[in-house]
């Protein structure tokens, strides 16, 4: 996985409160294992509309969604951080999230961020002019207007993005112990 330190650049704008899995990857998508191409999928529904965000040039390549309340809701669906990853995305700013969906995005490098209310309007405005930037060692996101908001982060889930740790790195990074672990029972009990 790679290390999120900071996220910098321009933030879609989408606002859109209760977005399920099914909205930003539809189920049909759900036939690979592969994490590419899932960007092609994502929010399919809402790029059908006219004048969606996702589809706007100023936001293409944007690192950063802005999203509503009880994002990433509906089913388990890892598919869903896959997508958005895919999408380019690195960071969601929302005032709230499914638990599943919020574990999904971590374990997949991808960080989601809470904010209140007040601070995700004001970030909307931001976002249609100016570029939004996010500080994970200092767990902040800023503007180039002033704007300071401060989020809270799980330590353990600070640490392994900052280091880019994934479960797998997690194992690699106790290597050693395991090593010494694995030799210590093969000597106390070598019927194993």
């Amino acid at each position: 996985m790679t290390p999120v330190r900071a996220v910098e650049g321009k933030a879609i704008p989408f606002g859109r409160a209760n977005v399920d899995t099914d909205i930003i990857i539809p189920a049909k998508w759900l036939k690979t294992i592969s994490r590419e191409g899932l960007g092609r999928g994502a929010f399919e529904t809402v790029r059908a509309e006219p004048g969606n965000v996702f589809d706007d040039p100023a936001y293409v390549g944007a690192p950063i969604l802005i999203a509503g309340e009880n994002f990433g809701c509906g089913s388990s669906r890892e598919h869903a951080a896959w997508a958005l990853a895919d999408l380019g995305i690195k960071a969601v700013i929302a005032p709230s999230y499914s638990d599943i969906f919020s574990g999904n995005a971590f374990k997949n490098g991808l960080l989601a961020i809470e904010l209140p209310r007040a601070a995700i309007d004001r970030l909307m405005e931001v976002a249609k002019t100016d570029p939004i930037s996010i500080d994970l060692e200092h767990q902040t996101v800023t503007t180039r207007f002033q704007d300071r908001f401060t989020f809270e982060i799980d330590p353990f889930r600070k640490h392994c993005l900052l280091n880019g740790l994934d479960e797998v790195g997690l194992t690699l990074a106790m290597e050693k112990q395991i090593a010494g672990f694995e030799q210590k029972r093969e000597l106390e009990t070598p019927w194993l």
